[in-house]
């Protein structure tokens, strides 16, 4: 499809001079206490909603009036609300699918209608360069490790202009903040998501070419692995061995968990992290900023950041170093190095290559249980391995960590404890978090699909492929709708738990479905 002039202006325009413009406050930030009066009191019931909505003025001036007149025995805040704030509704949020659609022609149809375009800053909506597909529901923005799964849809579906839109998108905020953050808006500011870039980058060069896919995204790659490894130096001033995103090990090494520059309430979830600190004697700047770890993670939440796995409020997600965090780095560590040798720099390429080398045998050494027979995260804090399994164990097969033993027992325990009617469940506990039983996600499919095949377990993830897909249809062929998360155990409805209702949409769901699906002909 070709793109209009108009929209080449515009995107060059962004791309160019959007990286030094300066990006408004968070909301929480500008507001004070208006936004924490109305986000206290749920105003809008989810809340999202307050944060992304757009401030007819200054949120600063918005801020000294309701400071004027809140005291006023006639003020009515929802007027107040109503009066100084409004939705952006550029784009319709009801999909109706066309009668008699297939799952395959109904995702066709949904990238058009989660496709956004957004070039200036409208409240914390930060302006993008390029188109971009937004995950659905109560997410209308361009969010980091969502993106990645989402491509894996659009390049079922021809769309390589939209996929290399998105990685340009991604180009452009680590110019610009210096990492990928969770998604456009300012208040995720502090934090990013798991670092998929690089397997975006891969998934492009496939298409685009290796060399030249690789030249262009080099520059991105090393200031992503910068954002990630920064502060090593400052370890030595810590008591406790880990500092903003690194942690060193008992035998000196380094590895990486999952962390956020604030110790405040998560401003789109203000209130539930507010409720969470009530009745509890912890460290509040402690707490908060493990609950921002665990949104860091995705998993946001799971029994997983959890010492006591039924209780959130012994949340600990900083002393942990996740599994999947560290072999996601380890791809980008090794990604870079095949980007060095690409562009004839044996040097660098080497150095890059016994990074990785020396990350996968740390994690070798400090993330595999040999009590369980599978990969975990570690207690860094307790010096020891968490006793939860999770989906996170199949990351190292993911990205070819794992030996062929260890993979072997992986496979074993997936098929003995994971193995639901509609696919692998993402913990063993269930909790009434959504990253937790009996719910089942469309990445950790993906993840642990391929992570199978590459060690040759090739009728495993066959099963949990085809089982998965069966649960997606059958909401489907009742809902007319893909949703964001399933419940596996039961196989034939959507998800439930967590902050929110379940979302449906929903980006990497299709993406995921339409990749699988396209690998073959599905049965009869």
């Amino acid at each position: 499809m070709k793109i209009p002039k108009e929209d080449k202006i515009k995107s060059t325009f962004v791309a160019t001079a959007g990286g030094w413009l300066a990006t408004s406050k968070s909301p929480d930030e500008a507001l004070g206490e208006l936004f924490r009066d109305v986000q206290k009191a749920g105003i809008y019931g989810d809340g999202k909603v307050f944060p992304d909505l757009i401030p007819r003025k200054r949120m600063e001036q918005i801020q000294k009036e309701y400071l004027l007149i809140r005291n006023d025995p006639n003020f009515n805040l929802r007027e107040f609300l109503s009066l100084h704030f409004y939705k952006y509704s550029a784009y319709d949020t009801q999909f109706q699918a066309k009668i008699g659609s297939t799952p395959r022609e109904h995702i066709a149809d949904l990238w058009q209608h989660l496709e956004r375009k957004n070039r200036r800053d409208r409240g914390s909506l930060i302006a993008l360069p390029n188109p971009y597909i937004v995950p659905g529901g109560r997410f209308t923005e361009q969010f980091y490790w969502d993106s990645y799964f989402i491509m894996l849809g659009l390049a079922a579906d021809g769309r390589w202009e939209m996929i290399e839109g998105m990685i340009k998108n991604c180009a452009y905020m680590i110019r610009k903040f210096g990492f990928i953050p969770t998604a456009n808006r300012t208040y995720f500011l502090s934090r990013s998501q798991p670092p998929t870039f690089a397997l975006m980058v891969k998934l492009l060069a496939s298409h685009k070419g290796r060399a030249r896919t690789y030249v262009e995204y080099l520059p991105y790659m090393l200031m992503e692995y910068h954002f990630w490894t920064k502060h090593r130096r400052s370890l030595s001033r810590e008591s406790y061995k880990a500092f903003s995103r690194v942690v060193e090990m008992p035998d000196g090494r380094i590895l990486n968990r999952y962390y956020d520059n604030k110790t405040t309430p998560r401003p789109e979830s203000l209130h539930e992290d507010t409720e969470t600190l009530l009745g509890i004697d912890r460290d509040p700047e402690q707490l908060f900023l493990d609950l921002r770890a665990g949104a860091e993670s995705g998993w946001d939440f799971s029994s997983r950041w959890f010492k006591d796995p039924l209780d959130i409020h012994t949340v600990h997600t900083t002393d942990l170093v996740p599994v999947d965090l560290n072999s996601l780095l380890y791809q980008l560590e090794v990604t870079i190095a095949d980007a060095y040798r690409a562009v004839l720099q044996p040097l660098l390429a080497k150095r890059f290559h016994n990074l990785a080398e020396h990350r996968q045998q740390t994690i070798q050494k400090y993330c595999w249980s040999k009590d369980e027979h599978f990969f975990v995260d570690f207690d860094a804090r307790a010096k020891k391995v968490s006793s939860q399994l999770t989906l996170a164990g199949v990351f190292p097969l993911f990205t070819k960590i794992a030996t062929p033993k260890q993979a072997a027992a992986v496979a074993h325990r997936l098929e003995k404890d994971f193995l639901k009617t509609g696919g692998l469940v993402t913990t063993l506990h269930e909790t009434g978090q959504q990253w937790d039983a009996p719910n089942g996600w469309a990445p950790l499919q993906w993840v642990a699909i391929e992570g199978l095949r590459n060690y040759g377990f090739y009728e495993l993830a066959d099963t949990i492929k085809y089982r998965w897909l069966d649960a997606n249809l059958a909401v489907f062929k009742k809902s007319g709708k893909f949703v964001e998360k399933y419940d596996v155990t039961n196989g034939k409805k959507g998800g439930g738990g967590g902050e929110y209702p379940l979302q449906d949409g929903f980006g990497w769901t299709n993406g995921v479905f339409a990749a699988l699906h396209n690998q073959d002909e599905p049965r009869p």
